[in-house]
């Protein structure tokens, strides 16, 4: 066989290699992937899409945003509804108890309502639990109003009893209130903390932070 048939005979070959060769197809991508590529799907905002639950406002969810026991400043995003990293706490102390905000409320300072929940287990940023109203917090925060709501945790064994503030001991509640004055202290920021307030009055504070929120959807559907 002459040189230029066997050169024919093996380009023949590689042809036919070429053809049984399978294509490569693109990877397929999941159902989550898909999804989170599509328009159509938005994932859901915690402060707008969670319900505050049916018994609000005694009995309310919150989304925690702070660990107890953390040194770290998670906040909402309110753009993503992400919990994002706002800063490291300048002074060396700890947050007392799980902290965060109530879904579908509004507060003055067009923040959510803030939440100290006591319970017995620290909590990751992110979730959420049914708590309870004992007591409200007077605060002004640099020259702004920024209450908060004490509770406790509806179903936690050892804190679900407790209906008002005044049932918890005094150190626990200095120890609160001696948290919320120093830990913006090496910031050089000014912090007061009233006389903490019964039961009633944290319900109407966060009835009136719901009221808030339901005016504002309303005002924004008008546009």
């Amino acid at each position: 066989m002459s040189q230029e048939e066997k050169g024919a005979t093996n380009g023949h070959a590689e042809e036919d290699v070429m053809e049984v060769e399978p294509k490569r197809r693109a990877p397929r991508l999941n159902e989550r992937i898909l999804s989170s590529l599509s328009r159509r799907s938005v994932a859901a905002h915690p402060w707008h899409d969670l319900e505050i639950g049916p018994e609000a406002p005694a009995v309310f969810n919150v989304v925690v945003e702070i660990t107890k026991g953390s040194k770290v400043k998670y906040e909402l995003d309110k753009k993503t509804g992400l919990i994002k990293v706002d800063r490291v706490l300048y002074s060396s102390v700890v947050y007392p108890h799980n902290y965060g905000f109530i879904p579908r409320s509004l507060c003055e300072d067009n923040d959510p309502m803030d939440v100290l929940v006591l319970m017995q287990e620290p909590v990751l940023p992110g979730a959420f639990l049914r708590a309870r109203a004992i007591g409200l917090m007077p605060m002004i925060d640099q020259g702004e109003k920024d209450d908060k709501i004490i509770a406790v945790c509806a179903d936690d064994p050892e804190y679900r009893h407790y209906n008002d503030i005044s049932e918890l001991s005094p150190h626990r509640l200095q120890e609160i209130r001696r948290f919320f004055e120093d830990y913006k202290k090496n910031e050089n920021k000014d912090v007061a903390v009233d006389d903490f307030l019964p039961a009633a009055a944290a319900r109407e504070a966060i009835q009136y932070s719901m009221d808030l929120y339901g005016q504002y959807i309303m005002q924004t559907l008008r546009r």
